[in-house]
């Protein structure tokens, strides 16, 4: 009986061949990115054995996610969350190697409602801006600097978040102002920063696209867990982009698109004193100097 090797099921040399297809032109990044992503989608396909049927459905899916995004929806990057694509992509972009007990403030997902024009206000300003349901908070809190402990003025702490009907500002046009709820604040001279906020509400992704056809298809809820997100900048550090999550919110163990980090998970106190708040919040924000060479490139751009 003649002996011999057993046929590939497939094509062994297809693949390769696709990939050998990328001209030289393409950029070495490029070119490993996408020799990656046409490798792990092949192997998807073969280990599946996907039917013809099957690849037509993700087609359609794929197109129906660009179908209903537009200027306020952008539900590509609503798709990467419940995935957890961004949290991963966060973590791996945000990993720095310090010594144990320096450890800067947790990174988290930016999500889709972050808007470039918010406007700057003055330290002790509120950003509520249009009628609500929730309670007042006074949020404050110092920025330093994670190696030396010292404190950061002029950093640029950027605030936004939902009403107490779980909407943001343009989600809800009929109910809120442009830029309810969003601010930059600037540190003061010691690190400083404090302004008048919600206390958060937790709410539901939209479940009226594609990404509402993943949470019933993968028997999932749809539910964040309330939060208000933040983002500092400053020329001499890196930026940093986390949410903040009260302590008693019950979604935190189950947040849909798998954000919430343990130091980003915060206590309200009740407020004593403060005529214009229920309700107190303390955030003190550590972040990371960027190397001497990094500072210099940043003041030229």
């Amino acid at each position: 009986m003649a002996t011999g090797t057993m046929p590939e099921k497939y094509d062994p040399k297809f693949t390769q061949h696709v990939i050998d297809t990328m001209g030289p032109k393409t950029a070495p990044r490029t070119r490993q990115i996408f020799t990656s992503l046409i490798r792990h989608l092949h192997d998807f396909a073969r280990e599946l054995e996907l039917s013809t049927e099957e690849w037509l459905e993700g087609v359609k899916f794929i197109n129906s996610i660009g179908q209903i995004s537009n200027r306020t929806r952008n539900e590509a990057h609503r798709m990467s969350d419940i995935f957890g694509l961004e949290s991963l992509v966060v973590e791996i972009n945000n990993y720095h190697a310090l010594k144990a007990d320096q450890r800067p403030t947790s990174h988290a997902i930016l999500g889709p409602f972050w808007s470039p024009d918010a406007p700057f206000r003055k330290n002790g300003d509120s950003i509520i801006m249009s009628p609500h349901k929730g309670q007042v908070a006074l949020m404050h809190g110092q920025v330093t600097d994670v190696v030396t402990q010292m404190p950061i003025a002029n950093a640029v702490v950027d605030i936004w978040e939902a009403s107490s009907n779980g909407k943001y500002d343009f989600q809800d046009p009929d109910n809120q102002v442009d830029n309810n709820l969003r601010g930059k604040f600037r540190t003061d001279g010691n690190g400083y920063y404090h302004l008048y906020c919600l206390k958060p509400t937790a709410y539901s992704l939209p479940t009226d696209g594609p990404a509402g056809q993943i949470f019933q298809i993968l028997d999932r809820h749809p539910m964040r867990p309330a939060h208000i997100h933040v983002m500092v900048t400053h020329e001499k550090f890196h930026p940093l982009v986390n949410q903040i999550y009260p302590d008693d919110d019950q979604y935190l163990e189950t947040d849909t698109v798998f954000a919430v980090k343990d130091d980003l998970v915060v206590h309200f106190d009740s407020s004593k004193g403060d005529n214009k708040a229920e309700l107190d919040l303390e955030f003190n924000i550590a972040l990371v100097p960027k190397r001497d060479e990094e500072s210099t490139a940043a003041a030229r751009l």
